[in-house]
């Protein structure tokens, strides 16, 4: 199998065909409007003489389990003061993604009538990369100092292709991901194809829940990754096929294809050319062609067997 890509082509063609996405009017006309409560700053600038009042304000941050020379030493410490300064740095407001969470409230409101609104919170949380957002019904909590900037200091020694996507650009991506996922059915079985057709699904319902956000950070691409999976989306396909790895149940495809990697493991000589997660954008096409051909609302396909979405979407990648 031989894959390639003209970039500029690609891209040119991408650029050029592109319509404005557009907000529906049901969507536009729900009145709604957030407050955020900045914790980190609240915390950043208090002593323990103010822990106290800190613990009766916002109780939730502070578990009844750990004493309060666990807050006062962190308060203190050095590390903490550090990574409050960096945070105020990179986001002396939170106006930008405040709209962001309101618009995608919006449809989140529109598509799934039970969702309520949460209150929003920012806080810090010692870097903790793999778990930058807390979404419950009721609360929702957005650790800052995880989206300073792909190549910021906190960030040296994690992987790079993780590190790129620790920016502020994915924060409303990354909470709405932490929502949907209450929706959407796990894989009832346990071959690439269900897991492609699970995160397949995932990411349409990005499509629907922030239709203002570029495909790329969706599912954490750079422009030139998605450029190279549309042009080779064919070459790929005919891999997945002819190798018979669609309902395969060999886990390590879940590796090799759909969780986060710095490439695609193809083993050949275009691996490194590759994104990682190739799995799961192909899975989206799929769900997108599914949605395409069948008048099917958007809660009711998140439910659908992954079989019944793969015999039903007419995919079939454009030469």
């Amino acid at each position: 199998m031989r894959l390639f890509l003209p970039l500029l082509l690609a891209v040119t063609l991408l650029s050029s065909c592109k319509s404005e996405p557009e907000i529906l009017d049901d969507i536009n006309e729900i009145s709604l409007e957030i407050q955020v409560v900045r914790f980190d700053s609240v915390f950043a600038s208090s002593g323990p003489d103010d822990l106290a009042k800190l613990k009766s304000d916002y109780g939730m941050f502070f578990p009844e389990r750990y004493p309060d020379s666990i807050w006062t030493s962190r308060m203190r410490d050095t590390i903490q003061i550090e990574i409050n300064e960096q945070v105020a740095k990179v986001f002396p407001d939170f106006e930008q993604e405040t709209e962001q969470l309101e618009l995608l409230f919006k449809h989140l409101t529109h598509y799934f009538s039970e969702f309520n609104i949460p209150a929003v919170y920012t806080a810090t949380e010692y870097v903790d990369y793999r778990n930058p957002i807390l979404a419950l019904p009721e609360i929702l909590v957005i650790s800052l100092d995880t989206y300073l900037g792909a190549d910021h200091y906190f960030y040296q020694g994690i992987p790079g292709y993780m590190a790129g996507q620790l920016h502020r650009d994915k924060i409303p991506v990354d909470v709405a991901v932490a929502y949907v996922k209450t929706y959407v059915a796990p894989p009832s079985e346990p071959t690439l194809l269900a897991h492609m057709i699970y995160h397949g699904k995932l990411l349409y319902a990005l499509d629907m829940l922030l239709p203002l956000i570029e495909d790329n950070l969706k599912i954490g691409y750079t422009p030139e990754d998605l450029a190279w999976s549309k042009e080779n989306e064919q070459y790929i396909w005919r891999y997945f096929i002819e190798k018979e790895l669609l309902f395969s149940t060999n886990s390590k495809l879940l590796t090799q294809f759909i969780k986060p990697a710095p490439f695609s493991k193809f083993y050949l000589e275009i691996d490194n050319e590759s994104p990682g997660r190739i799995g799961a954008f192909i899975g989206w096409r799929m769900v997108r062609s599914y949605m395409n051909s069948n008048d099917v609302p958007l809660r009711l396909m998140l439910q659908k067997p992954a079989q019944e979405i793969y015999r039903n979407s007419k995919y079939k990648p454009v030469k």
